[in-house]
């Protein structure tokens, strides 16, 4: 986020100049008059109940939990323990849908019965799945576009702390790559793949119809000696547990609907509802133990004089502390998290409610790291009128406690609290004889040796960062059904946040004499709200149109978005002040010449209104097409270019439906589209003139040109593919091939000094491609009584590429000693975003200096940091009550760049007293060598990893218990890693911006990935 201030806010209009939106109040109560009105003079039509009893094919046992749904209508009932259901608001024309998980949907006219007793069939058949989409849902047999959905059965298990984990290796076209093992630490997930440079790349996220703001709801860590910290994952604030199904809209005739923000994407998050017929108790608990999956090799205190001495180093006075300190072991720890929650949910045909709280308290496995969160929820239905109208709300609100630890992405050479442990010599102890941390370059700020220590465990204790955060996300919608088949809907939303982190550095802490005034001391205090509010209005329309089908949407939605932040920040405290210092601002000493305090503040707004149609015409159901269309104003861009359009065309075409083919026990359907999204994810104020303080002239001056002629980023994309089922449906598979075009990216330039300003945004003259394919396979190995084994497969291939473009950019900032100003990265014309260009290592010669094919040591592309291909597969298997899981995911053809064994891992640091790998004793190197940016330290990036294993049992009670269900399970999380890497995982990203362009796979003292054991119970009642 960027913290310097401005104040211009932009105004969307429309054709005639008029000025958009500002307030939401008269238009509410316009509608809500209309809505009123109209809901009341067809409050008291006339129409018949239905009851029934709904049994398995092949007995007489009622079917729990099947959903009973009037056909063309969001209302419905569920059946009860007995397989009984009953519902209202029936007409004879009236059609009743049937349907539960495992079973075939049936659909029944009602006629001028009054009881329907219905027997579902087993069918497993993936194609008859419904599936969420933008502003619905739509079965999987009827899409035309690429939509993957998985639910509770599918999804990741154990220590899960935000939803994209839940999604992580399941399905094909997505790639998720979390920063760290940090709990909370921010994901990279990309669809399809990677198609902007400044923008974000993340997909929109909306959540039970409510687009969520993409920003961060928190700051991240200023840098007090150890390094900037990029904020949380924005989502913790989601509970895992509540969420019922996530779809994925990948391609651009499903993203279409969302113009402006589906460019990368659209991720639909569907939380648990309350079912008519159904009042159920659930309760579940467990708890983790986490262990770091992998630790460094490091010299032990007995190998590192000899080691020492090898290197040509004399051993006093750096080894004259004789201690024996395992420095990882003062660091890491046995991290214990437990997670409970409790819902309650059920009603009848009127009224439907689910209520749900969440306690979550995750250790890291390094001391002091955590992640703490309460969650409520409260999802609600009702019906009023005949059910003419139906009122919905759902309703969210979290408290997130984010505990950090002092290991920022671009730590200098003295290092943060993971490259402090990892260099420590391990000789020296924790505490000198007097008790305090011990420091070799003594006590007065003084650095004997030329090489400033600091403590790793006087890191730990002495340093203090918590943050706080707030967030509500709620929404109330009215759906009105005006005529059989027309409706109209309402929805408002709102998502807010509040932020507040807390940073205190203590005094004298060893090692930051030169980052800290006099070492004495520092706080930072900084605070972040957010706030969206979101209006919709859609109109959809379904009915018999000739030969087929037809379904129209159209809408209407605004969006209105604020992020304001402020920070303070002192130093110079008195001794005799209070720790942590951020909560006794007032020890500082403000006397004298010394620079006590600063302070500053932003604020950034923008508005979004969007005006989007949408056709589906199913011809005989053989015949499937697809148009979208979707205009959207952003006041982020100039007065010219506020408006773009974003339009996609699909159809489908339902081969096993012709004659050739039918009654053949195969579903094969061939889908085509083509469209256009858009991307707007930037700063606010961007195309006006903007001011900001000069620290280095103590002046103001002009930060950014402005520019009115800013257009819109956009995206074009063609996909094709194939849905097929053999074996009457325990075969499934998919194929896509997709081929997308981001052009008119949006690029932050920065201007050569002396210029007038900092940097102008433009639209850069380049094309960003994606191109690949996706495999998924679903197969029914077994389906017995006693025993059932499944198996899920998915792959995607995926090709990334820049093109007509003739500039350079650097990217991928490496940091450590010697090692100021490199970098790793560049942007060019003819190779992957984010590509690797640097000289290739060849060896060492014989006194022990680095050798290069190129002895000027030029650069030259040696490959790319995007993932080529990456893959998923899951086996279920279950026995009389046992279940068991296994999920196996991995990637590769990419490359990291190891910046922790370039900075830390090189003969260099060993002269100079700090520890070291073992193999970097015997590499032959000389301590005098340069560490120089080289294929020396990039590493291919490929790797297998057993991800999941859950192991679980049902327990059978008699029902004089009161417990319907009872399931233990044991699962575990990153049991085994296969990788040639030699870092810690090859999973990781470091944030290295260089210039505000982004990187990708670099590694540089990330935050160890654990592997996690779970104990868990549930039971419902």
């Amino acid at each position: 986020m960027d913290n310097k201030p401005y104040s211009t806010v932009g105004q969307v209009v429309d054709a005639g100049h008029r000025p958009a939106i500002n307030t939401l109040a008269n238009l509410w109560k316009a509608v809500f008059t209309l809505l009123m009105l109209f809901t009341i003079s067809c409050a008291f039509a006339q129409e018949a109940a239905v009851t029934g009893k709904v049994t398995e094919s092949g007995g007489s046992i009622g079917l729990p939990g099947v959903t009973v749904q009037i056909k063309g209508q969001t209302r419905g009932s569920t059946t009860d323990a007995e397989g009984k259901y009953r519902l209202t608001g029936i007409t004879p024309t009236s059609v009743l849908v049937f349907s539960s998980i495992g079973y075939a949907t049936q659909e029944v006219t009602v006629g001028n019965r009054q009881t329907i007793d219905i027997t579902l069939v087993e069918d497993n058949k993936t194609l008859s799945e419904v599936v969420v989409v933008g502003y619905g849902t739509q079965r999987v047999k009827d899409a035309t576009g690429s939509v993957v959905s998985v639910g509770t059965k599918d999804f990741n298990k154990g220590v899960i702390a935000t939803p994209e984990q839940l999604l992580q290796g399941r399905a094909a076209g997505i790639q998720i790559t979390p920063a760290s093992g940090e709990p909370g630490a921010g994901v990279n997930i990309r669809i399809r793949g990677t198609t902007s440079i400044r923008s974000n790349n993340n997909p929109l996220y909306v959540v039970d119809g409510v687009p969520l703001d993409g920003g961060d709801v928190s700051d991240g860590g200023r840098d007090f000696g150890t390094g900037t910290q990029t904020a949380r994952n924005p989502l913790t604030f989601l509970n895992p547990d509540d969420i019922e199904n996530i779809s994925v809209l990948k391609d651009a005739s499903s993203a279409a609907i969302y113009g402006a923000r589906g460019a990368n994407g659209v991720v639909l998050i569907t939380t648990r509802k309350g079912k008519a017929g159904q009042r159920t108790l659930n309760i579940s608990a467990n708890t983790s133990i986490s262990s770091p999956l992998k630790r460094y090799d490091l010299l032990s205190a007995a190998e590192y004089p000899a080691a020492l001495q090898s290197a040509g180093v004399a051993i006093t006075p750096i080894n004259s502390a004789s201690a024996n300190t395992n420095w990882q072991d003062q660091i890491f720890q046995t991290g214990v998290s437990q997670n409970y929650n409790i819902s309650y949910g059920g009603g009848n045909d009127d009224t439907r409610y689910n209520f749900s709280l969440g306690y979550s308290d995750q250790q890291g496995i390094i001391k002091k790291a955590g992640l703490r969160r309460i969650t409520g929820r409260i999802n609600a239905s009702h019906e009023l009128f005949n059910d003419k109208v139906t009122i919905d709300m759902q309703l969210t609100t979290a408290g997130v406690r984010d505990i950090y630890i002092p290991n920022g992405d671009n730590a200098g050479y003295q290092g943060n609290l993971i490259g402090a442990a990892i260099q420590a010599n391990p000789t020296y102890p924790i505490y000198d004889s007097q008790g305090r941390y011990y420091n070799p370059d003594g006590y007065a700020g003084a650095v004997p040796n030329g090489v400033a220590f600091r403590n790793p465990v006087s890191l730990l204790n002495g340093i203090d960062d918590v943050g706080n955060t707030s967030r509500t996300l709620g929404n109330v919608s009215a759906t009105w059904r005006i005529i059989e088949g027309l409706s109209y809907k309402l929805n408002v939303g709102i998502d807010n946040s509040v932020s507040e982190r807390r940073t205190s550095i203590q005094r004298n802490l060893p090692g930051f004499s030169e980052s800290i005034a006099q070492n004495a001391g520092r706080a930072v205090i900084q605070n972040r709200s957010r706030q969206s509010q979101l209006l919709e209005h859609t109109l959809s329309y379904n009915r018999k149109l000739g030969p087929g089908a037809f379904d129209a949407l159209l809408g209407f939605a605004y969006q209105k978005f604020q992020s304001k932040g402020s920070f303070i920040q002192a130093q110079l405290f008195q001794p005799t002040a209070v720790f942590p210092y951020a909560n006794n601002i007032t020890g500082v000493n403000n006397s004298g010449q010394n620079k006590a305090f600063e302070a500053g503040s932003d604020l950034l707004e923008s508005e979004l209104q969007s005006y989007f149609g949408r056709v589906n015409y199913n011809i005989n159901d053989k015949y499937l097409l697809t148009a979208t269309v979707r205009v959207d104003g952003s006041s982020k861009f100039g007065p010219q270019n506020k408006y773009g359009t974003f339009p996609s065309f699909a159809a489908g075409w339902k081969i096993s439906e012709e004659e050739f083919l039918k009654g053949k026990g195969v579903d094969i359907k061939f889908r085509a589209n083509y469209g256009i999204t858009g991307n707007q994810e930037f700063p606010a104020n961007i195309t006006n003139v903007r001011y900001a303080y000069d620290a280095n002239n103590n002046a103001t001056s002009r930060d950014l040109v402005d520019n009115p002629n800013l257009r819109w980023e956009q995206t074009r994309q063609f996909g094709a593919g194939f849905d097929l089922g053999f074996l009457d449906g325990r075969l499934t598979a998919t194929i896509d091939y997709f081929d997308k075009n981001t052009t008119d990216l949006l690029f932050e330039a920065l201007y050569a000094a002396p210029a007038p300003a900092r940097a102008r945004w433009i639209n850069l003259p380049a094309n960003v491609s994606n191109r690949g394919v996706e495999l998924a396979v679903n197969y029914d190995v077994v389906r017995g009584s006693d025993f059932t084994w499944d198996v899920s497969a998915n792959a995607t291939f995926i090709k990334n590429q820049v093109s007509d473009f003739n500039g350079l950019y650097n990217a991928g900032a490496i940091n450590g000693q010697g090692l100021s100003g490199a970098y790793a990265q560049r942007i060019v014309g003819g190779r992957p975003l984010f590509s690797f260009f640097m000289p290739t290592f060849t060896g060492f010669d014989e006194q022990g200096f680095g050798t290069y094919t190129d002895p000027t040591l030029q650069l030259a592309y040696v490959g790319s940091a995007i993932p080529t291909y990456n893959f998923g597969l899951t086996n279920n298997l279950g026995y009389k009550g046992w279940g068991l899981n296994l999920f196996i995911t991995g990637a590769g053809g990419n490359y990291l760049y190891n910046n922790t064994k370039n900075a830390i891992f090189v003969k260099g640091n060993l002269g100079i007293g700090r520890n070291v790998t073992r193999d970097v004793v015997t590499n032959g190197e000389n301590r005098l060598n340069p560490p120089v940016v080289s294929t020396r330290f990039l590493e291919k990036g490929d790797f297998v990893r057993l991800s999941n294993v859950v192991l679980s049992r049902g327990i059978n009670l008699p029902a004089t218990s009161g417990i319907r269900n009872l399931r233990l399970s044991l699962t575990g999380q990153n049991l085994l890693l296969l990788t040639g890497y030699t870092g810690i995982d090859p999973e990781v990203n470091t944030n290295k911006t260089l210039d505000g362009v982004p990187s990708l796979g670099i590694d540089y003292t990330s935050f160890p990935s654990a592997r996690t054991f779970t104990l868990g119970l549930s039971a419902s009642f």
